[in-house]
């Protein structure tokens, strides 16, 4: 089904007894790309995110994801994306094969090996199959995770803190699967991070948020360019900063 947008928000608020952790946000991101939500604790990004995959109802506004609203029909809409988080674990005594085979039958793929046979090379994990989940490093569940969010090839991924668990050289490996992943699939991806490098890197786009609202919006250069920084992670800090 084609679509312009992955994903648009229209005055999306929500409100935790008198505080708004998401105030009045409207912004959309077009069909194909890689963007970036910064901000640090408490800026919103985790409330977004869980307005978005559907697990907070927002206080007012719109939610549109391939430009159907999310209430209409959330349903068809979730079976088209994923979300992952290492801060999130798979059963830990499954197996890898196993839990990558048991959340496939949960979007109801067929003949899914393959797929994910394909997915373990690329992050270099297939030695990892056979192995408990519980047994793994952080930087391999992470990879593994990864895996999982892709078993239903789908048109918006989110990820949280990609990269949070793995050292340099694998960041770098995850960073190059996600570039390719992207541009042979034709998908959207958002990424929440306080990586500002690999934000940099990765990310055409990038939406700062500070108490709930867009600070900044635009490609990173352009950010950097604007408001004379030398780079990314110098506006993060003085964002953080400003009254």
């Amino acid at each position: 089904m084609d679509h312009n947008n992955s994903l648009e928000v229209i005055n999306l608020s929500k409100k935790f007894d008198e505080t708004y952790a998401v105030n009045n946000l409207s912004f959309k991101f077009p069909k194909s790309g890689i963007f970036g939500l910064l901000g640090i604790n408490g800026a919103g990004k985790s409330t977004l995110i869980g307005m978005i995959l559907g697990l907070i109802k927002p206080t007012s506004g719109i939610v549109k994801i391939f430009d159907i609203n999310f209430l209409k029909d959330s349903k068809k809409i979730l079976s088209r994306m994923n979300f992952e988080s290492p801060y999130v674990d798979l059963p830990k005594k499954l197996t890898v094969k196993e839990n990558l085979l048991f959340y496939s039958k949960l979007y109801g793929i067929k003949d899914s090996f393959e797929h994910i046979t394909s997915l373990c090379e690329n992050l270099k994990i297939s030695n990892l199959l056979g192995r408990e989940f519980g047994s793994l490093s952080s930087g391999q569940k992470t990879k593994v995770g990864l895996c999982k969010s892709l078993i239903n090839k789908p048109e918006l991924l989110l990820l949280d803190e990609p990269t949070a668990s793995l050292d340099p050289e694998t960041s770098i490996l995850v960073r190059e699967f996600l570039l390719n992943y992207k541009r042979k699939n034709n998908i959207s991806i958002i990424i929440a991070s306080h990586n500002m490098n690999e934000v940099e890197e990765l990310c055409e786009r990038v939406i700062l948020l500070k108490e709930g609202r867009i600070l900044h919006d635009g490609s990173p250069k352009n950010l950097i360019s604007r408001n004379k920084c030398s780079n990314l992670e110098e506006l993060f800090i003085k964002s953080s900063k400003k009254c």
